[in-house]
Order: C-alpha cells, then structure tokens, then sequence
C-alpha cells in the first residue's frame, strides 16, 4: 500500500531527459508477488506483479473512461469503442489481431464498466512479447473506419438484445436507473438502440482521440514476468506509435467528488412474458474509497453472499421461493449501491420482497450476530485469496488498484483488514444503510393488481 523503494531510471543519451520513475510498491519475498510501478515520461503507468512460479502471464491495459463519462447522445460511445480497437490498425487487419493470439494459444478479450475499460491477452510466459506488442498496437493504432463502425453496429445491437433476452441481467440496469435516474450513472452500459443507430465514427473517433491519451492508461501486467522487460517492451511499443508526445504530462488522478443519492421508495415495473419475476431491492451503499467498505462486505457477506447467508436460508432453504438469491454491493468514486436480488414465480413476488424486507429491516434494527459476523469474515478472507488465484485475477488487482485507488494493498493488509473488522463496526454501517427506505425494480409478468401491491415493500 505504501512505497518502500524507489529509483530513476533513463534510457540512452538521447532521450536523457525522457526519465521513467520506478517505485517498488509492494515488497514479496524473494521476489514472488513483488508489485512495481513505472511512470513512463507522457504519463503512462506500468505495473506489474511478479510470480516465477507461473509459466503464463496476463497483459492489460486499463483506460479512465466507462459509461458515466458519456453525454446522454454518446451512451454506449465507450462500449462501441472497446469492439472497434479489435477491428484493426495500420500494422494489422481484424483477423491478424486474433489469428496472433489464436496461433499461441491464448486468449484475448475487453470489458467496459460504468468508470472504466479494459482490455487484456493472457499467454504463456514466454509469448508475453506477442501480447504486449498486439495490445499496445489495439490501444495505440486503432484505425476506427466508417465500414467497420456499419459492420460492428449490427454486432452491438444483437449484444444489447441478447442482455434484453436475459431478465436477471437486465434488471439490474433497471435498478441502477431506479436509483440514479436518467444520468451517466443510471444510463446502460451497452447504450441503447436509438443511441447505438445514432453513434457515427467521427464521433466515436473524437470520444477516442479524448480518453485514450497516456495519461488515461495504466498498463497491468502479472504473471512469470520481468517488470523492467516489460517496461521496455510497453514503452518501445507506445514510441513507435507516437503516443509519448509529452515528456511532462502526468497521469491524471483517480476519480473523486461526492454524490449524495435520495432516491428512497421509488418502484419501477418493466413487464415482460417471462416465466419469473425478477426483483432487485435495495438503497444507496458506499463510495468504493469509504473505509466502511470493509465492514459494508462483512455484512453483504452474512446477508446474502452464500448458501449460509440469512437470505439464503430464509428465501430458498426454508421456505423453496426462489432457486437465486443474493446481495451484493456497487462501489463507485462517490457513492454506491446496495441491492438484494430474487427469481422467482410472479405469484410469489409478494412474498419473496416481504421476506427480504423483513430481514432487512431485522438486520438494520438488530444487528447480526457475532456467529454470523466472524463466519461471514472467513468466509470474505477464504474468497479473496481464492478469487487471486491466476493472473487473469491478479492483473485486474493491480491495474485496477492504481485507476482507482491510486496505490496498491498487498493480499495480506486486505485479509487483516477483513480480519480486524468488529461486531459494532458491522453493526452500525447496517444502521446507516439497511435503515433507509428502499426502492425496488422488477422485471416480469405481474399483473394490474400484483404490479399495484410493489410499493408495499419499499412503504
């Protein structure tokens, strides 16, 4: 978390004022899980984590920009923009990019959240060269035509179907729209239809050329990796397209400010013929920067975060309402979410929303106790380290942390901290967040009368 190192390294005589700092961010023994960063002149961030023990290695690269960047005629301009730098740059054509992964056998794939985007290969050790230089080439080169932003249209619009086919996901965009309302935060991350037909390439090009400078990236790179290679390789790669213009820009810091959600009672119904209804029940949580959040997972975890939990036990174990049920928490710059979600038969909705209110309602006056408080902190410390256990994970750990956070936290500070949560501590954040009203969206084929009744449960 903190640094306990540094040094200034240049290249040669001719770039000596193009100096790259180097902070070893966390200490591992002998060497295995040692983090380290580089700020590369231009502003780009290199970390990464190393584990000899591995023979494969996982390469990302982590820009600031997600949906909430988004001006309400440019929803989805960021999610369209991660399937556009597959389809090409000036070096290689859409099925070089694949084929060149394809053929060492490994796997290469983006994602885009509401704060940020990322895109990453993971390979074997010794083809982490390949990956470096086909990932730079994605984030530096992307070519960005009219004829593959027609092509890639028809793609994003059968994505954005297939998430209205899926009830159980799609309810949970409706839930961030009952929350946040009609803003960067509560508008789907995919876009919609309308915006999607609306997007032209100079607009996706301009919203590019905005957020994908260096000073926006981090590089995360975790695996059996040398961190002084793979500064060289990321640096050689981001030279040659000519994205190092800068030698003194700075990266630009995590995101912060302060939300303050009052959205309380509010219901939303979106009817469809489907065979459950699908229910999300919740308030607003914690910014994923409120120290809090450690004591916000204890409680999520004993809430609904297993088979053990109270929802759990009461909704599915004891009673058969619901063969899926669970809570779970959304932590942004500044502000949250905290929801319970439920499947089920319609003509059970009722009941189901009665029952997780109730327990709610329970928790926030009552507490938990201190059986299911220390279970729940095993069970949270057994998970962490158990979701850390490939590179995949760990890349997305660390690049991740430095977007975000700003720094890094070793595995072992984030178990003591789960560790050193207490009862009063789990306790009274239930207080703060489980004692407000709650709002509530549902997807399913709930009739006139059934539909009037949904306000009983946030009432």
């Amino acid at each position: 978390m903190t640094s306990r190192g540094s040094k200034v390294t240049a290249r040669s005589s001719s770039e000596a004022r193009a100096v790259a700092r180097t902070q070893t961010l966390i200490k591992g023994t002998g060497g295995i899980g040692t983090v380290r960063k580089t700020t590369l002149p231009g502003g780009l961030r290199v970390v990464t984590e190393t584990l000899p023990s591995v023979r494969s290695a996982t390469f990302g690269i982590w820009a600031h920009v997600g949906s909430r960047d988004e001006t309400p005629a440019l929803n989805g301009a960021t999610h369209y923009l991660e399937h556009l730098l597959f389809k090409g740059t000036e070096r290689r054509s859409a099925l070089d990019i694949s084929a060149a992964i394809d053929a060492v056998g490994g796997e290469m794939n983006a994602f885009t959240a509401k704060e940020y985007t990322c895109y990453y290969a993971r390979v074997l050790d010794t083809d982490l060269p390949l990956a470096i230089d086909v990932v730079c080439d994605m984030l530096t080169g992307s070519l960005i035509v009219e004829e593959d932003v027609d092509v890639e249209r028809g793609a994003i619009l059968e994505e954005i179907a297939m998430t209205e086919d899926d009830p159980g996901d799609c309810v949970h965009d409706l839930f961030a729209h009952t929350m946040f309302g009609d803003n960067a935060l509560g508008r789907p991350v995919l876009g919609t239809v309308d915006t999607v037909n609306a997007l032209t390439a100079d607009r996706i090009r301009r919203f590019y050329r905005k957020h994908y400078d260096p000073t926006h990236l981090v590089v995360a790179c975790a695996g059996n990796v040398d961190h002084n290679k793979v500064v060289r390789q990321v640096r050689a790669a981001f030279e040659k397209a000519g994205a190092l213009k800068n030698p003194e820009a700075q990266p630009i810091a995590p995101r912060g400010g302060s939300r303050t959600i009052r959205t309380f009672g509010k219901v939303e119904l979106l009817g469809r013929k489907t065979e459950q209804a699908h229910v999300v029940l919740g308030m607003p949580g914690l910014a994923r920067t409120d120290e809090r959040r450690w004591a916000m997972g204890v409680l999520n975890t004993a809430l609904g975060g297993g088979m053990s939990s109270r929802l759990f036990q009461e909704v599915r174990e004891k009673r058969g309402l619901a063969y899926s049920v669970y809570s779970y928490t959304s932590g942004f710059a500044d502000c949250g979410l905290f929801g319970v979600y439920a499947g089920c038969r319609p003509s059970q909705v009722h009941d189901v929303l009665r029952i997780c209110r109730d327990e709610l309602d329970h928790v926030a006056a009552n507490g938990l106790t201190d059986d299911e408080i220390a279970r729940a902190i095993g069970q949270l410390r057994g998970s962490t380290v158990l979701g850390l256990e490939d590179t995949g994970a760990l890349m997305n750990r660390i690049g991740k942390s430095e977007l975000c956070w700003g720094e890094q936290m070793s595995v072992d500070d984030m178990l003591a901290k789960i560790a050193a949560v207490t009862p009063d501590e789990v306790r009274s954040v239930a207080r703060d967040i489980l004692g407000r009203r709650p709002s509530l969206s549902v997807i399913g084929p709930l009739k006139d009368k059934q539909a009037a009744r949904l306000h009983d449960a946030v009432a």
